[in-house]
């Protein structure tokens, strides 16, 4: 799987679908069990919808079990393509799959692009349903395997799914898809793994900071060119940091590691009311992640100005990858930017802009599988719900279900996170393992 380049891209047209064509048709080969108990459909292309029926939906239509009453399925998610990499920079090149041993500690490790984003939890939640199938096992309702072609770019192709189980009537029960992971050394005070899953996650907006101006000669500039003046509004945008606060699932989180956290940081976790404004002002300093935690983050990502050397731009431009803090919104943020920004020249469009999404419950069956898999796999691990950072394919599930999880079954160290999506992406091997052990308790839990 990791072999197949399956890079995704804004522009389409650039794509390389036959490469996608390659890993559609690889799959049978590989899980040939699941391919034939599950019904399969290609939506939008190239996104890929399972269907395994259920006993109590065997010879009903989706959506309904066969005593007339509403179906209660789950749906397993995952993407397979994955962001461009080249060879620069790699101990091993992104798409060869080398298997190194590893130390006693860690054990092997399995280096390439998308082993952690996101075919490594494809190919677990395939080998956990292939030993099912095997095994002779049918599961109590229908379970739906969703398989996004281009998660990392628009969503598309979940969407599109989405779209194709609301019009069957189908509201599942309980989705999980990628997100958060097993853990450690993030909050001071807390040891131990710990497993955070996201209950939501922060909406997503690409902002685009533009100035058109008169170009000519660069040897007579003028004092403001273009890029001077879009420079100024990113430095101010950048100065000029997002209100900080506390969600509802962030006080949840905090109570939950206090009372497995040691010293004064865990007496302050476990009375996290009576501190909230200088715990406010912990997070934002402690690391990236526990201010991201807090706050909307706006990174400039892109940066376009003239096309020569010697030329003034006529137009420049950036493009500001924003994450939307749950509890605020797009037309906040971008109330937040134009302050900023605070010129009139430098216009400011927000791009495919998405909202956070709905929280989901940390009680009832669907939270309890979960967190019961996890400790079950993970033995001694923390399970603590929390904001996803990054953005899902689970996001367009909210759609129909109110139970949409977003966490991946392996232990990440800090370094293994800091790969997803650049250089020396890795996994270790009994890791992986263990995420098949997840996604099997998973499916014997439907």
């Amino acid at each position: 799987m990791i072999r197949v380049p399956t890079i995704s891209r804004l522009d389409e047209s650039v794509t390389e679908w036959a490469r996608f064509d390659d890993f559609v048709a690889l799959l049978p080969q590989l899980f040939p069990a699941t391919h034939g108990a599950l019904t399969r459909e290609v939506v939008a292309g190239h996104s890929l919808l399972y269907r395994w029926a259920g006993r109590r939906s065997a010879a009903g239509e989706p959506g309904v079990a066969d005593d007339g009453a509403a179906a209660e399925p789950t749906v397993l998610m995952a993407h397979y393509d994955v962001v461009a990499a080249d060879a620069a920079g790699w101990q091993h090149p992104p798409f060869d799959a080398v298997l190194e041993p590893g130390t006693e500690e860690h054990g092997d490790v399995l280096w390439g692009r998308g082993t952690l984003d996101d075919k490594g939890a494809a190919g677990a939640l395939f080998e956990a349903v292939e030993s099912w199938v095997l095994a002779g096992f049918q599961p109590e309702h229908d379970i739906y395997l969703s398989l996004g072609h281009n998660e990392e770019t628009t969503g598309t192709g979940a969407s599109a799914i989405v779209d194709l189980l609301e019009e069957r009537g189908v509201r599942p029960a309980l989705v999980i898809d990628e997100g958060g992971a097993i853990v450690e050394d993030i909050f001071p005070g807390v040891t131990g793994p710990i497993a955070v899953i996201g209950v939501s996650e922060k909406g997503i907006c690409s902002v685009r900071l533009t100035v058109h101006q008169a170009g000519g000669h660069a040897s007579t500039p003028p004092r403001m060119t273009a890029t001077v003046r879009l420079a100024r509004a990113i430095t101010r945008l950048n100065r000029r940091r997002f209100p900080a606060s506390f969600t509802p699932t962030n006080l949840e989180m905090i109570r939950t590691l206090g009372g497995h956290g040691t010293g004064l940081l865990g007496f302050v976790f476990r009375h996290v009311d009576l501190f909230k404004l200088p715990l406010l002002g912990l997070f934002g300093r402690l690391s990236d992640e526990t201010n991201a935690i807090v706050r909307t983050t706006a990174a400039v990502t892109q940066l376009v100005g003239s096309s020569a050397a010697n030329a003034l731009p006529e137009q420049a431009q950036a493009i500001v990858n924003v994450r939307v803090a749950a509890g605020s919104s797009v037309a906040q943020m971008m109330r937040h930017i134009e302050r900023s920004v605070h010129d009139p020249l430098v216009h400011i469009e927000a791009l495919h802009p998405n909202e956070p999404s709905p929280t989901s419950p940390t009680t009832g069956p669907g939270w309890d599988l979960m967190a019961d898999s996890v400790r079950a796999s993970y033995p001694g691990t923390i399970v603590t719900p929390y904001v996803m950072l990054g953005a899902s394919d689970g996001r367009h599930f909210t759609r129909i279900s109110d139970h949409v999880y977003r966490f991946t079954p392996f232990e990440m160290s800090s370094a293994e996170r800091g790969t997803l999506h650049a250089v020396n992406e890795r996994i270790r091997v009994r890791t992986f393992l263990t995420g098949i052990t997840f996604y099997q308790r998973i499916v014997g839990g439907c």
